[in-house]
């Protein structure tokens, strides 16, 4: 999979589950998916581009009901999307900068 392949929904769909995956040790609120997002991460776990999956009852906290796994793949392309969207937004800036030459 390549990054510039990939839609705006798959591009920010990544970057939700990597977030989850760095700050949340891979556990998914789903309330923040909608059914498209959903189709997409059982595709990308059907084609081993990452894992997804849900969590047994039991152990669901906070609502986090679903857990995902990134590929080296997806680390890599996450990354370069995060890159690619600070590219994006740091023209838009409209705030001075202090402590810069």
């Amino acid at each position: 999979m390549k990054l510039d392949g990939m839609t705006k929904d798959e591009r920010s769909l990544l970057l939700y589950l990597e977030t989850r995956a760095v700050d949340y040790g891979g556990k998914v609120d789903v309330r923040h998916m909608n059914k498209e997002d959903m189709d997409i991460a059982k595709g990308w776990n059907t084609m081993g581009f990452l894992k997804f999956g849900r969590i047994k009852f039991h152990d669901i906290t906070h609502n986090m009901s679903h857990w995902c796994e990134l590929s080296d793949e997806a680390w890599a392309i996450a990354h370069e999307e995060r890159r690619a969207r600070y590219e994006r937004l740091a023209p838009q800036q409209t705030f001075s900068k202090v402590g810069v030459d």
